[in-house]
């Protein structure tokens, strides 16, 4: 399941963020690669624990948490804490898969990848390439949002992010341990999460057959859910 969910920052966020991400710090990003991923991706990354990481990291996760199709979508358990990159004069990361299980910065805690996420920081226009390619079973889909639009996506694929040839790609990526860990099951529930509240303007939340869907829905988290 793909999905993408528009303005998870404003495009005054937008602007704040840049403001500081202009002027930051950047390093090599393929200090943070694993062994594999090392040999693909060209990339420059912001440090995980420096204050303006840990700041505007936070700032997206409470963001999200308010966000209902992201909480119906995720289920999640856990967030990631944000990471921040850029690609810019040909960077690009080749195809690649994310680690399965991944340590909780400043925590003993692993946290399960189930999804991983892409809130875009620039405009699609301010680079050219930069794709985010993620292979589904209906093929590769290619993804190039606005400024402050994100995707989600199981973390199980096989993604890349094409060559920037012009301008920079800023974003911001991170992961999510979900409540439910069967992708199939996550579906499953968002779809009936989502024909509930399509159903509630029309029958009224106090509507005895839309009462009961409701029931089917948290009985089904139930069964899926791990806590």
């Amino acid at each position: 399941m793909l999905i993408t969910i528009e303005q998870v920052l404003s495009k005054d966020e937008v602007r704040q963020f840049r403001a500081h991400l202009d002027g930051a710090d950047w390093q090599d990003g393929t200090r943070s690669a694993g062994t594999l991923a090392r040999a693909v991706k060209s990339n420059l990354q912001i440090d995980d624990a420096s204050e303006l990481a840990v700041s505007l990291g936070n700032h997206i996760v409470r963001c999200i948490s308010q966000r209902p199709t992201f909480i119906a979508a995720a289920l999640p358990r856990e967030i990631y804490p944000p990471k921040f990159n850029c690609y810019q004069d040909g960077g690009a990361y080749g195809l690649h898969i994310d680690s399965a299980v991944m340590p909780l910065p400043g925590t003993r805690k692993n946290l399960r990848t189930d999804l991983a996420a892409t809130v875009f920081l620039s405009e699609p226009d301010d680079y050219d390439g930069g794709e985010l390619e993620i292979e589904t079973a209906f093929g590769a889909q290619c993804v190039k949002l606005a400024a402050g639009d994100m995707v989600l996506y199981p973390a199980s694929s096989l993604h890349r992010v094409t060559p920037v040839t012009r301008g920079a790609r800023l974003a911001s990526f991170f992961w999510i341990e979900s409540l439910v860990a069967n992708e199939a099951d996550r579906t499953m529930l968002f779809d009936l999460d989502q024909t509930i509240q399509a159903l509630t303007p029309a029958l009224g939340a106090t509507d005895e057959r839309l009462l009961r869907l409701t029931g089917v829905y948290h009985n089904l988290l139930r069964r899926c859910a791990i806590t």
